[in-house]
């Protein structure tokens, strides 16, 4: 005959032991948890709370398309443990792969490596690849012929004067590969379209150019013929870069706007010169 005080442990284990049950049950498989798993915790009416401890706690399996979440939603699972699941992984061997994923994250791969982010990129010049980083290009002092200077253009009422330019060295210290991928980081206010790109004509022991100042000649004529036409893309604020594939070999330079080429003998200038092989 029983005694009263056994009955007690009895009952409580035998209601207690579906919950129990079905939480340990959930997950057993090799691969882990799946949709079907939490679905039938979600229908059992555990909380929330227990069913996202499960996840954090177990390998994960879930599908977690488009289709799949609507289906998770319709069938009760709330948006707080559909949120746990998409955390947790979104195929097989959820943990596993999350681990995966975040230390392949951090070693950057081959492919960032050849193009990297112009986020290091703080200073105003010219940039040019070296070992897939950016490298500042050192700009070289140019001097103003004063046997260039006596023309005058009059455009849209601004007067230019043609202007010789010489830069002492026959070579530029940046030597650069065809195709040609530089970075242009401007001054607040000023676009790459106001650069010039000047093919420089290569002396003794020189280089040498001609330009306008005051802005540049739109026209069909010899004093445009060092120029040389460029887009650049703006991929940040004050930050373009120009892709030059089509140029051929020698010494070129971009010459910054609102530089000292007054058109006076003996001024002076700058230019981001780089040598092309």
């Amino acid at each position: 005959m029983f005694k009263h005080k056994n009955v007690i442990p009895a009952v409580v284990l035998l209601v207690g032991m579906p919950v129990l049950g079905l939480v340990a049950r959930a997950g057993q498989g090799s691969a882990g948890l799946t949709n079907a798993d939490i679905i039938k915790m979600a229908q059992a009416k555990l909380s929330d709370g227990i069913i996202v401890a499960k996840i954090k706690s177990s390998p994960c399996a879930y599908d977690t398309g488009t289709d799949q979440l609507i289906s998770l939603k319709q069938q009760g699972v709330s948006d707080a443990v559909i949120q746990a699941m998409a955390e947790c992984g979104t195929s097989a061997g959820g943990h596993a792969k999350a681990a995966k994923a975040a230390k392949a994250a951090a070693a950057p791969s081959a492919v960032a490596a050849a193009a990297p982010s112009a986020g290091a990129v703080t200073e105003i010049g010219v940039y040019h690849k070296v070992g897939g980083e950016w490298q500042s290009m050192d700009p070289e002092i140019v001097n103003v012929k004063s046997g260039g200077v006596g023309k005058t253009i009059l455009t849209v009422g601004i007067v230019k004067s043609d202007v010789n330019a010489h830069i002492n060295g026959a070579h530029s210290g940046n030597q650069v590969q065809s195709p040609v991928e530089i970075l242009i980081y401007t001054p607040e206010g000023v676009a790459a379209s106001e650069y010039q790109l000047l093919r420089l004509r290569q002396q003794k022991d020189s280089r040498e150019f001609r330009t306008m100042t005051g802005g540049v000649l739109h026209a069909s004529s010899g004093d445009t013929k060092d120029q040389v036409q460029f887009e650049g893309k703006k991929i940040a604020n004050r930050t373009y870069v120009v892709e030059l594939g089509n140029l051929g070999s020698g010494e070129y330079g971009f010459l910054p706007p609102g530089g000292a080429l007054t058109g006076s003998g003996g001024s002076v200038g700058k230019m981001y010169t780089f040598r092309v092989q």
